[in-house]
């Protein structure tokens, strides 16, 4: 059976493969290999037999199955037995050579297939293959091809062919005369050569060690005789390249002589190639080959031809490698190792070529011969020893040129001898320093431009960095070069740039040395010739680096390393405190990223680390010395602000660790002398070292400062320090700002003890003797900013150093109201809407601290402070969007500033009047129609709120008062246009919350969870979404109405009912979101406050014309409704007929709610029917007849319920109250004919006429006939109004001619169009057949008649209930009733029904899948076996046409998933399956499989059955389906449940389907025919 089902297989797909599309073959390819992997022998039977009987099989389809031959033939080739080698070796041999004419991939294809038969049958290859290959006659080429290829793949059973392979092949070689036959011979003996070299090369491995070289000599120089003077000379390049290639193995095998001899016309021969092709490796390859085989023979004649080679090879090195073309990559290899051969060879010949190239100023020159250059050092070191000095000094030239690719190559070079011993010779030391100079280069300039023909190398730097440390650490003998050089290049600046390298090697040889030598000094002075730096160089070099760490690959933690290992040559006191303090600081760099890091932090932790270590170092001439070299240093960071602004703090540091006071002035006069005044950074770091050495030294640092202030300087005249000569006006400004600076500095940092006593008197004094200038004795204020700003820090400074002290609070600081006075003009000075300086925020920030101090500041001030400063931030325009960082963090310093300054003024007065006192100069920013002001305004006032929660302290209960005015206030600002505004809005609620729970007895750590609440809501106010935004205000006033005592409920409503009118659309809604919260949370309480409410309503509604603030009083209405609803009934009664539109409004708000809407409905049906609906009362005294006047109240509840239906939510209660509605309009319609107005509203009709407001006349009949259309139209019967309007019903129900036409017709249209209706409305109609108004019993009569006339009364079982009803109206006392009894007796009627349609798959589908609900208990199984049968078909139908029916299938897999009770199954339906999700079918359906497999194997042959049905799908897609699914369970499925499977049936039943039209069903049938042969 095995082998019969096989060969079916194989037959049926070997047929396929001469289908017309390309995927359909490859699928078919695939398929057959996938047989032949299975059932190897078997199928190459099948398919050399097929081979065999189609002899007429086109090629192309010839070549398919050669193909998976190989295939099966390559992984299988250990298993084939010797008759089937035969067969095939016979059978691709005969395809091989069917036809003399090449046709390439069907002789390639079975050549392959010969190739890889024969790397285990290589004798029986090589007997067909001789067969073929027989002397004098020119033998196919692919025969020769074969042979060359079997030489490759199965060198040792090859080459004992050889001998008599090459005897024959000889005579063929003049044979041959087309270019196509010679390249084949060349690959043939190319692949000979190179074969048999590896033969010999390993004879100890191979089957006959007695080979040897000789034996081949003959035959291949014969053979090259013909290649090299006859072939090579062809114009054919490709055959030229094919005699090259050959060459260079056939070289090795060429007699020693003859080798010697060929060599003078071979070289130059094979050099003119380089002229003749553009792609050179292979001549660069084969040149390679013959020099070595020239100089293993010791050829002589190489010397004579040493120079045209070297010329010919260096044209080639300098060629431009393109890093895209691997060809060019591997010539430059192979050049490079002819280069190797010649060095070896003859080296001195070689360096006087190479090194005067290096004097040009070519670049591609010069880096080719650098490049050549490190080869050679690295490949013949030996040969190169004694030639180091000589190539040291051909370097001058290279050294000095700028190219980066000539730096690079130079660098290389420089590597190459360092690990040679060549930096050990005199003139090493500049190839360091040169390498040295390239890691100094700034990074920013090594980016290649966009023309860059090398845009991936390294950039110059990195190959330097990389160099210089693989130097240091990997080359032993570099060590004692290296050390202590490179420490000279620690402190000059050009090589600032290269330090974290430098450092790196420069530890590394450090702990090597120390490591050999103990205790030693690692430095010795006394060699170094006064070149490398002193102790001090290096150590205020390495911590001014240090305070920019990350800048330049992390210098800072290089820098600290350095100093670590170098401890003991800085100073022997420092190894054991380094050693804890150094690896803390490194630790510290660790934890951070040069984004992450404070600088702050980090310069204090240096400056607290060179504190200890003068600490540590009790030396006052060690400290002395430090000092001098950081000022010495200090020059050399003009360029770096922020390295010289730290050394300025170290230089402080350092003098206040001296006791030499005469030392401390001099080192300060100098510093005042020389620094660069007209620089910001330089001033600050001048004023910080000042207020760090007055710590120590604060007296003689104040006596420095004034000697230096009353100095010539300031008068513009020469003075005692030559560098202030002819200073102009502005200069001196700015030493009149850092003298002021250095005296702000001084305070802060002075110990607190002794700072009070000096601060008016000898610091105030000074800096405003700098600050003011006088002309003439008078008084002139400065323009310069940075003076004002240094005034401005300074008093700051000074105040806060006040603050600071514990003898504050006794303090009397006369100089106050002066210095809040001139703080708050500089701050009024500021542009109201711009910011461009700190001068405001240092200003506040002063008056912050001052504002404490006493004396206090008057109330006027106080105010006058506030407003100012107010107005100063809240104006400020925000820059655009992008703007700069320091711009943001200059505004956010100064809002902070403000916050500050307002908190210490609340501090003054902490009681609810003192917070209203600030939230009303707050009040018009808050409400302010800009945004970023009331984002500002809200911001400062949740900082008050939460600055007076946290410092309250209350002593007796009382009550907040103002609660409610303050929460009115903000939290309709919730919903602000500005997120951050909503935010602060909500933490401005949530601290008022809290403060009302502190008045309430609450202590200060107590947590509500109420309020806790909205902390969680925050996040919603980010969402710009309305919905979201007013769902969270909702929320909000919720909480506020559980924690609002109830005395505060009615202000807050009204502060809410302000903010209905806000500018700001979202706080309006928000407002009235809020209004309707609490009136539903807290509406119970307010029955008193209703008819006030409703006024307050109806009046916004006539101020505005608003959409959500109409909604919102519509809600309103309703939630009081629902608590109040009588009260609000009456409220809305008593409004003015006819109602305005406002009152309407309010009417259709109650149409909510269903329950509510049936409540109110029956309200204003109850008020229709408590009063009488007319009076009579005569208009003239001898009228003949009374007139009927409209009574209020019903009227009004008749235009109330009309105004309620109109509302489209209040369908369901129509519904429910549609019998009574229908028939209490009805009759009411009928008592209404003809009824007036009352007289005064007919006046109030008349005026609205006159002015023709309202077109539609306000009279009780039509509001009646209006409410009762409404109630049709709202309870689903507009057919019945419209029939009623085609017929002239509703005009007829009007008059008193026609009313009783216009109700037959009303229940003529009732009977076609609303049948269901009748039960109910006959029942309520009947009822009221007894009422005391005749018109009423003749309306009622006259609709239940006109009902006989239809058939619907016998449909809804009506017509006895009827007429028993009619007959007992036979005796009413009115004639018209009595008539209309008749009428109705004598009626007949007739009706017709309706029909539904619906998409029958897609529903049938989807039902199958909601039954899926219904299946539990017994019917589960049932169930089970129902969605098993479907399974296939739902799973194919995925991939039907029809959108709806693959959706439904979709839908069914997800229902009927769980019942499958397989949760893999399940989970993967859920997956794969969800809508609106696009589906990989192959990847489910292989899913799906798998499972089912799994879990369900016996499913199998039920489920193929199922498949094999849609094999005939009229659906390609699902055609193709089918087939997929078969292949996908038989993959999946055990080879034993193959007795389930028909597979005759299943086979035929594939191989019509490789019959089908569409590509991808063949394409599927084929795929699924592969996998059959597990069955086998």
């Amino acid at each position: 059976m095995t082998e019969s089902y096989v060969k079916k297989l194989s037959t049926i797909l070997l047929d396929a493969v001469t289908d017309k599309d390309p995927l359909v073959q490859e699928q078919v390819c695939s398929a057959l290999c996938a047989l032949g992997e299975s059932q190897p022998e078997e199928a190459l039977s099948a398919w050399e037999e097929h081979l065999q009987q189609h002899g007429k099989l086109a090629h192309p389809y010839r070549t398919m199955i050669l193909r998976a031959m190989e295939v099966v033939v390559s992984s299988h080739i250990s298993e084939l037995d010797k008759d089937m080698a035969r067969a095939i070796i016979l059978l691709a041999s005969s395809e091989m050579t069917k036809v003399k004419e090449l046709v390439c991939d069907w002789q390639q294809a079975a050549s392959n297939v010969l190739v890889a038969v024969g790397k285990r049958f290589i004798g029986r290859v090589m007997e067909e293959m001789l067969s073929k290959f027989q002397p004098g006659v020119l033998p196919h080429y692919f025969v020769v091809q074969t042979l060359a290829n079997l030489s490759v793949s199965n060198v040792f059973g090859m080459v004992p062919f050889l001998t008599s392979i090459l005897n024959t092949m000889l005579p063929m070689l003049g044979m041959a005369k087309h270019d196509t036959m010679r390249v084949v011979f060349c690959c043939a003996l190319q692949h000979f050569s190179e074969s048999t070299l590896e033969y010999l090369a390993n004879l100890d491995q191979a089957p006959d060690p007695t080979v040897r070289k000789d034996a081949f000599a003959t035959d291949i120089f014969s053979a090259y005789h013909i290649l090299f003077h006859q072939w090579l000379q062809s114009r054919e390049a490709k055959l030229r390249l094919a005699v090259v290639e050959a060459l260079g193995p056939m070289s090795h095998l060429l007699p020693s002589e003859k080798l010697e001899e060929q060599l003078p016309k071979l070289l130059p021969g094979v050099l003119a190639l380089y002229k003749k092709h553009a792609e050179t490796f292979h001549v660069s390859k084969s040149l390679g080959q013959i020099l070595e085989a020239a100089v293993s023979v010791g050829s002589r004649t190489l010397e004579v031809q040493l120079d045209s080679l070297l010329a010919a090879l260096h044209a080639q090195i300098c060629v431009p490698v393109e890093s895209s073309s691997p060809l060019v990559m591997s010539n430059q290899k192979e050049v490079l190792r002819c280069f190797t051969v010649l060095a070896c060879r003859s080296p001195d010949r070689l360096l006087a070529f190479l090194l005067p190239k290096l004097d040009t100023n070519n670049e591609r020159t010069r880096v080719g011969t650098l490049q050549v250059l490190r080869h050679v050092i690295n490949s013949a070191a030996a040969q190169m020893e004694v030639k180091k000095p000589f190539i040291l000094s051909s370097m001058r030239l290279p050294l000095l040129d700028t190219n980066s690719k000539v730096k690079r190559a130079v660098v290389q070079v420089i590597s190459a001898m360092a690990h040679h011993g060549y930096l050990e010779q005199p003139g090493g030391e500049a190839m360091i320093e040169y390498i040295v100079q390239q890691c100094a280069l700034p990074p920013e300039t090594e980016r290649p431009g966009p023309g860059s023909e090398d845009p991936t190398a390294d950039s110059v730097r990195a190959v330097s960095v990389s160099t210089l440390y693989l130097v240091s650490t990997t080359v032993d003998r570099m060590s004692a070069v290296l050390w202590p050089y490179l420490l000279e290049f620690l402190t000059p600046l050009r090589f600032t740039g290269a330090l974290t390298p430098l450092c790196k090697s420069l530890v590394h040889l450090a702990q090597k040395r120390r490591e050999a030598g103990a205790d030693a000094l690692l430095i010795q002075y006394d060699d170094s010739k006064g070149t490398l730096p002193s102790p001090y160089a290096i150590t205020t070099r390495l911590l001014a680096v240090c305070s920019n760490p990350y800048l330049g690959d992390g210098r800072g933690a290089a820098s600290l390393r350095l100093l670590n290992v170098l401890h003991r040559d800085i100073h022997p006191l420092l190894h054991q405190r380094w050693a804890t303090t150094i690896p803390l600081l490194l630790d510290y760099l660790d934890e951070y990223t040069e984004e992450t890091l404070s600088q702050k932090e980090w310069e204090e932790k240096l400056l607290m680390f060179l504190r200890d270590t003068l600490t540590v170092v009790p030396d006052n001439t060690w400290i002395c010395q430090l000092s001098l070299e950081m000022c010495k240093q200090l020059s050399c960071y003009s360029e770096a602000p922020q390295e010289k602004n730290f050394l300025y703090k170290c230089i402080g540091t350092t003098l206040g660790a001296t006791s030499r006071k005469e030392v401390v002035r001099e080192r300060l006069q100098e510093l005042l002398e020389t620094a660069r005044y007209q620089e910001e950074a330089e001033r600050e770091g001048l004023a910080r070292c000042f207020g760090i050495c007055a710590i120590s030294h604060l007296d003689d640092t104040l006596a420095q400062l004034e000697d230096f202030v009353r100095s010539d300087v300031f008068r513009k005249s020469i003075g005692i320090f030559n560098i202030f000569k002819d200073r102009s006006e502005n200069e001196v400004d700015k030493v009149k700002s850092a003298l002021i600076l250095c005296y702000g500095h001084v305070a802060a940092q002075a110990p607190r003890e002794l700072v009070l006593a000096k601060v008016e008197s000898d610091i105030l004094r000074n800096v405003f003797q700098c600050f003011h200038t006088k002309v003439l004795g008078i008084k002139v204020e400065t323009k310069d900013p940075a003076l004002k700003l240094c005034l401005v820090q300074s008093v700051c400074m000074a105040s806060q150093a006040i603050c600071s002290s514990a003898q504050a609070s006794s303090f009397h600081f006369s100089r106050k109201a002066e210095l809040v006075a001139q703080m708050m003009e500089f701050i009024k000075a500021e542009p109201p809407d711009s910011l461009r300086t700190p001068i405001r925020k240092k200003a506040m920030l002063a008056c912050t601290y001052l504002v404490p101090l006493e004396p206090a500041l008057e109330e006027q001030a106080r105010s006058d402070m506030i407003h100012g400063c107010l107005h100063s931030v809240m104006a400020v325009v925000p820059g655009p969007e992008g703007e700069d960082g320091d711009q943001e963090s200059l505004y956010l310093d100064t809002t902070h500033a403000l916050e500050d300054l307002l908190t210490s003024l609340l501090r003054r007065n902490m009681t609810p009047q003192g917070l209203q006192i600030m939230v009303e100069h707050l009040s018009p920013w808050i409400k302010s129609p800009r945004g970023h002001e009331r984002v500002r305004a809200l911001g400062l006032s949740a900082c008050l709120l939460r600055f007076f929660l946290e410092h309250l302290h209350i002593s007796a209960l009382v009550p907040f008062h103002n609660l409610g005015l303050l929460v009115g206030l903000f939290s309709p600002r919730c919903a602000d246009l500005w997120p951050a505004t909503r935010q602060e809005a909500v933490s401005c609620v949530y601290s008022l919350l809290y403060l009302q729970l502190g008045y309430e007895g609450f202590s200060q750590d107590y947590r509500d969870d109420v309020a806790e609440q909205l902390l969680t809501l925050k996040d919603g106010l980010v969402h710009p979404d309305p919905a979201v935004l007013l769902h969270t205000c909702h929320s909000i006033a919720q909480i506020i109405a559980k924690r609002l005592p109830p005395d505060q409920l009615i202000s807050l409503l009204l502060t809410m009912f302000e903010s209905l009118g806000d500018p700001d659309k979202n706080c309006s809604r928000a407002a009235t979101v809020m209004i309707n919260s609490l009136l539903k949370e807290r509406g119970n309480m307010l029955l008193e406050k209703v008819p006030e409410i409703v006024s307050v309503l109806r009046s916004k509604l006539q101020e505005t014309r608003e959409e959500h603030i109409l909604q919102a009083a519509q809600h309103s209405v309703y939630l009081l409704a629902s608590q109040h609803r009588a009260a609000v009934v009456s409220s809305l009664l008593g409004s003015p007929l006819p109602f305005d539109s406002h009152t309407c409004t309010l009417w259709r708000a109650l149409a909510v709610e269903p329950s509510l809407t049936a409540q109110v409905l029956g309200l204003l049906l109850e008020r229709m029917s408590r009063d009488v609906p007319f009076k009579e009362s005569r208009a003239f005294l001898l009228s003949s007849s009374p007139n009927r006047v409209a009574t209020l109240l019903p009227l009004a509840a008749t235009c109330a319920l009309r105004e309620v239906v109109l509302a489209p939510a209040s369908g369901p209660a129509v519904l429910e109250l549609y019998p009574q509605l229908f028939v209490a309009l009805l009759l009411r319609v009928s008592c209404t004919v003809g009824v007036q107005l009352p007289r005064t509203l007919q006046a109030k009709e008349r005026r609205s006429a006159s002015s023709a407001l309202d077109p539609r006349t306000f009279e009780p009949c039509s509001s009646a006939v209006d409410a009762l259309q409404a109630v049709l139209l709202r309870g689903g019967n507009e057919d019945v109004v419209q029939r009623m309007e085609l017929e002239g019903g509703w005009e007829l129900l009007r008059t008193s001619a026609g009313h009783e036409e216009g109700v037959t017709r009303l229940a003529s249209a009732m009977a076609k169009f609303a049948g269901p209706r009748l039960p109910l409305v006959m029942k309520a109609l009947v009822c009221t057949q007894s009422s005391v108004y005749e018109i009423q019993r003749v309306t009622s009569t006259a609709f239940l008649a006109e009902l006989l006339n239809s058939n619907v009364v016998n449909d809804l079982m009506l017509l006895e209930s009827l007429l028993n009803n009619l007959v007992a109206r036979q005796k009413d006392t009115c004639a018209g009733v009595r008539r209309l009894v008749l009428r109705g007796l004598a009626n007949i009627a007739s009706s017709s029904p309706d029909k539904d349609k619906m998409e029958f798959r897609s529903a049938s589908i989807c039902l199958f899948g909601h039954l899926n609900k219904a299946c539990h208990g017994d019917c589960e199984d049932v169930f089970l076996e129902q969605v098993v049968g479907g399974l296939a078909p739902l799973l194919l139908h995925l991939q039907d046409p029809q959108a709806p029916v693959a959706g439904a299938c979709r839908f069914a897999l997800r229902m009927c998933g769980p019942n499958l009770e397989c949760e893999e199954l399940a989970a993967a339906f859920q997956k794969h399956l969800q809508e609106g999700q696009g589906l990989h079918f192959g990847e489910f359906l292989n899913t799906t499989c798998k499972h089912l497999m799994h879990h369900f194997p016996d499913l199998l042959g039920r489920l193929v059955s199922t498949s094999l049905f849609y094999f005939k799908s009229s659906w390609e897609d699902v055609r193709a389906a089918a087939p997929m699914l078969t292949g996908f369970l038989v993959l999946h499925v055990e080879p034993e449940h193959r007795p389930q499977v028909d597979l005759e049936q299943l086979t035929a039943a594939l191989q019509l389907l490789l019959q089908d039209p569409a590509p991808a069903v063949r394409m599927k049938a084929a795929e699924t025919l592969g996998r059959l042969v597990k069955f086998a």
